[in-house]
Order: structure tokens, then C-alpha cells, then sequence
């Protein structure tokens, strides 16, 4: 089984994978944050690094997708999907006016041509969190090139989330409100998540 969670920046993703994935003892695969050679030029100077940067993005998780295909473990649990690359990112970069057209033309026709060979996640969790939410997470992680992501950027990254998961037809899909959670420091908060994937996936 595959299981994907994908959210803004900010909304808890790889922390709640990776919570997942012991209390369940599924495999995790995180997001290439730590080591991808242009995430902090990108934030300098998005208009210079955005081809470059979804095209890494582009091609990790595409690896992961072919580790997935390959894998012996029953279950596996993915911190963002390759479909948020090109949904929602690269599509806010061009709409934006940071990514030219040639350069969006050829990371779609890439995209088109790698997404036939990728299977659909069995479920995504989607983790929906307002700007407040964002920011406050963001700031509490302490990423120095994240000082740079502005509030007109998260807003319109949130606006193309809520489009993907309300057009989202590829698989199942639950969302999970985190904007009142702390699922990190609370257990409660996080049993409330553990209860509602028990009845999604084993109906209990």
C-alpha cells in the first residue's frame, strides 16, 4: 500500500509521516529538502532557480516512485507526491510570472511524459492549514532560507491546494484540519488522526 500526505509548506507533513510510520512501522520516504543544491537560491531569487529547482524536485520524486514500484515492504508512507510538483508548484511559478513559458512548456512535457509510469498513491492525506498555521510552523522549525518565503507566496500555494484536492481524482483522499492540532506534542490530537486512518484503511 502507498500512502502519501501532502499539505503547504509548513503544515506538518514530514513530522507526521515520520510519526506514522513508526507507530504503524510503515516505510517512510521523505521529501530531498536536506542536500537539494538550489532550494536556498531559489527563495534568493525564485525567477533564476525555479526550472532548476522543479526539475530536481521533478526527478526525486520520481525515484521515489520507481523505489515504491520496486519495494518488498507491504506499506510505505510518502512525505509529498509527485503530483504537487507540477499541480500546484511549478503551476503557481508560471501563473505567478516566475517561471517563463518555454521553461514551463518543457517541465510539463517532462511531467507528461514520466507520469505515465507512475501509479497513484492508495491514499492521500491532505493536511490543510491556514497562513497563521504556516507561519508559525515555519518560524518554530528554523530553516534560514525559509526566512525568505512570503506570506503573498504561502496564500497562493494554499489556493492551489484546496483546487488539487477538490479535483483530485486519482485515489481516495481525506483531509485533516491541523489548524487547531499539535499533533506533535499532543497525543490526543494525534490519536484523533490514528482513528480516523484505522477506519479508512481497516475499517475499525
Amino acid at each position: 500500500m502507498h500512502i502519501a500526505i501532502v499539505g503547504n509548506i509548513g503544515a506538518g507533513k514530514t513530522t507526521l509521516t515520520q510519526m506514522l510510520g513508526e507507530y504503524y512501522k510503515w516505510e517512510v520516504m521523505y521529501e530531498a529538502v536536506e542536500g537539494n543544491p538550489y532550494l536556498a537560491d531559489f527563495y534568493q531569487d525564485m525567477g533564476r532557480w525555479a526550472f532548476n529547482l522543479q526539475i530536481f524536485f521533478l526527478n526525486s520524486r520520481f525515484a521515489q516512485v520507481q523505489k515504491i514500484r520496486a519495494t518488498t515492504y507491504s506499506t510505505i508512507i510518502q512525505d509529498r507526491t509527485i503530483y504537487e510538483d507540477a499541480y500546484i508548484f511549478a503551476r503557481n511559478l508560471h501563473e505567478s510570472g516566475v517561471m517563463t513559458d518555454r521553461d514551463y512548456q518543457t517541465y510539463q512535457l517532462l511531467f507528461d511524459s514520466i507520469i505515465r509510469s507512475v501509479s497513484q498513491p492508495d491514499l492521500l492525506i491532505y493536511l490543510k492549514a491556514d497562513i497563521p498555521k504556516l507561519v508559525s510552523q515555519i518560524k518554530k522549525r528554523g530553516r534560514d532560507f525559509e526566512a525568505e518565503i512570503s506570506l503573498e507566496y504561502l496564500s497562493a500555494l494554499n489556493n492551489y491546494y484546496n483546487d488539487f484536492v477538490a479535483s483530485y481524482d486519482h485515489g481516495k483522499i481525506i483531509e485533516i484540519d491541523v489548524n487547531e492540532m499539535d499533533f506533535a506534542a499532543n497525543p490526543d490530537d494525534f490519536q484523533s488522526i490514528i482513528t480516523r486512518l484505522n477506519k479508512e484503511l481497516f475499517y475499525v
